[in-house]
């Protein structure tokens, strides 16, 4: 029984969109690759066919947001997904590139009307061996299941207000 306001999040959006675009870096592809499944398998529980999820992959993290920008301005997708590992290699790049990243999606929400949800991690500390590797991996499947949540429940409290002009 849905209460007042609450839409099945099988239902398109008002504005007649009904693609969600995911854009991930290619950095760090195995563990981000699964944060991409585990969003899959969420929306998958929360109603939503995986099969209206378009996937997108870019070189890193810092290609994410143009093209989130280009994704949301095409008028075919009703959010957009970017997912990243931005890891500390113990230079100051790090830092900027991480608010780079998350500065840009916010932008592009605010630009296109059209919600951007991040999954880019942006850890201190991070280093290729076994037990970061681990720690990280169960860290952004965590985040695919956050990403897929926030994204279902934005899309449709979104669809209950009108649209900017």
């Amino acid at each position: 029984m849905q209460r007042s306001g609450e839409h099945d999040v099988g239902e398109s959006a008002s504005d007649g969109r009904t693609r969600i675009a995911f854009v991930q870096s290619e950095w760090h592809g195995d563990l981000v690759d699964g944060c991409r499944d585990s969003f899959l398998e969420e929306m998958a529980r929360l109603g939503i066919d995986p099969d209206r999820v378009d996937l997108f992959r870019v070189p890193g993290a810092f290609e994410i947001p143009l093209h989130a920008k280009r994704l949301a301005r095409s008028g075919c997708y009703v959010a957009v997904v970017g997912a990243g590992l931005v890891v500390d290699g113990g230079i100051y790049r790090h830092e900027f590139v991480a608010d780079a990243v998350i500065s840009g999606l916010m932008t592009v929400q605010l630009e296109t009307d059209t919600p951007i949800i991040s999954a880019v991690l942006t850890p201190h500390h991070f280093h290729e061996h076994e037990a970061h590797a681990a720690f990280f991996a169960g860290h952004l499947a965590g985040k695919g299941v956050e990403a897929a949540r926030a994204c279902a429940r934005t899309i449709h409290s979104l669809a209950d207000l009108p649209r900017s002009a």
